[in-house]
Formats: structure tokens, C-alpha cells, sequence
């Protein structure tokens, strides 16, 4: 039986899905499942992704097998940009069916796969294809990160959006403490969440990443 796939996906860049990637992996296996992470393409790195190196170091293990092998990252670009612009400034092109085949390997090993994107969901990941595409033609379910931030409720939101208009299944939404910003904001955008997302996505959960995780 394979593995399942989570798409771990952010209201936009910099939000801290890395960090939520990493530290809920070491989350799943301290309750006993076996999980690896993968980024499905890595921008502005060289020869090794630094996400990747990040979820290590949250989960507290070494470079597996297929961090070395190249499964966990297939795509890296010396550019710090979006992926379909990395790739082009480097004379490369992505094929999403090299990243599939990679997950699908993964699979065979792991029982979860937490797949992080890069930025938002509608990042391009080819000149012709957004992220949002592939995961829902992949049938992928989708961890959301967000943050209590100025502006995280209308970016939220449009996400939300945006994958009720996809039929994406929405299996988690990680509100994201770290670092600390406006305490009262925070809270407030917590609530509202709260509210929106059990009468919109009632199937969905929210989870806090706190700043000691």
C-alpha cells in the first residue's frame, strides 16, 4: 500500500512552511509513522536545498538515502525566484513527471509524504502550469500554512477560495506563531479564521504552530 502525499502550500513566500514541514514530520514520527519530506523544486541553492537541510535539522536526523540520491529535492536552481523563471535563467525546463516519479518512490517507502511547494499555490511551477494545477491533478490534499501576520486574512482567504474552485481538499490549516508579530492581531486573526474556515471548510482542521515547536 503507498504512502499518502500532503501538500504542504503557503498564503504566500516567507510565511514559514518550511518550518511547518519540518516540524510536523517530527511530529508524525514521534507518533509512529515513518515520514519524509520533499521539496518539489528548490530555488537560489546550489547542489543541496537548504529546505530540505531545514526539515532535517527540525526532525533531528541526518541526511537520508534519498536527500543523497536527489529523490527529496529533483529540481535545484541557482536563482532565488520563482521556479519556472529559475529554471529558464538557469537553461533548464521542468518536468512535472520527474517530481511524480520521485514522490511516487517515496511512497513506496514512507507512509506519509509531506510534499512542500514553492511560495503560494499560485506560483508558477512551469511557464504553463500554476502549483495549484498540479495538486489538484495529483489529487493531493493540502496543508495550508499561515500566520497571524498584517494581511494573512486576505491572503487566507484566497487560498481558501482558490481551492473550492479547484476541488482541492483543504486536510489542514497550520497557523504559524513563529516568529511572533502584533499579539492583539494574532488573536484576533485567529478567531475570525476559526469562524471562517468551520462554516467554509468544516472538514478542515487548524492547528497552532507554536514558537517552541
Amino acid at each position: 500500500m503507498k504512502g499518502t502525499v500532503l501538500f504542504v502550500s503557503g498564503i504566500d513566500t516567507n510565511v514559514g512552511k518550511t518550518y511547518a514541514t519540518g516540524i510536523i514530520a517530527r511530529r508524525m514520527a514521534a507518533e509512529g509513522k515513518s515520514v519524509i519530506t520533499q521539496k518539489m523544486t528548490q530555488t537560489g541553492n546550489v547542489d543541496v536545498s537548504e529546505d530540505i537541510e531545514m526539515h532535517r535539522r527540525l526532525q533531528g536526523i541526518p541526511f537520508t538515502d534519498e536527500d543523497k540520491s536527489g529523490l527529496t529535492c529533483p529540481y535545484i536552481f541557482t536563482y532565488p525566484c520563482s521556479p519556472h523563471m529559475a529554471a529558464a535563467k538557469d537553461g533548464r525546463e521542468i518536468d512535472l513527471r520527474v517530481i511524480t516519479e520521485a514522490t511516487r518512490r517515496l511512497q513506496e517507502k514512507y507512509d506519509y509524504v509531506l510534499l512542500e511547494g514553492a511560495g503560494g499555490l499560485m506560483v508558477p511551477c512551469t511557464a504553463d502550469s500554476l502549483t495549484i494545477e498540479y495538486v489538484r491533478d495529483m489529487g493531493y490534499p493540502l496543508i495550508l500554512v499561515t500566520s497571524g501576520k498584517l494581511g494573512s486574512i486576505n491572503h487566507t482567504l484566497l487560498s481558501l477560495y482558490a481551492c473550492k474552485q479547484y476541488g482541492i481538499k483543504v486536510h489542514t490549516v497550520v497557523y504559524n506563531l513563529y516568529p511572533r508579530t502584533d499579539e492583539l492581531i494574532e488573536q484576533n486573526t485567529l478567531e475570525y479564521l476559526r469562524r471562517y474556515v468551520a462554516r467554509e471548510h468544516p472538514e478542515t482542521e487548524i492547528r497552532l504552530l507554536e514558537v517552541q515547536d
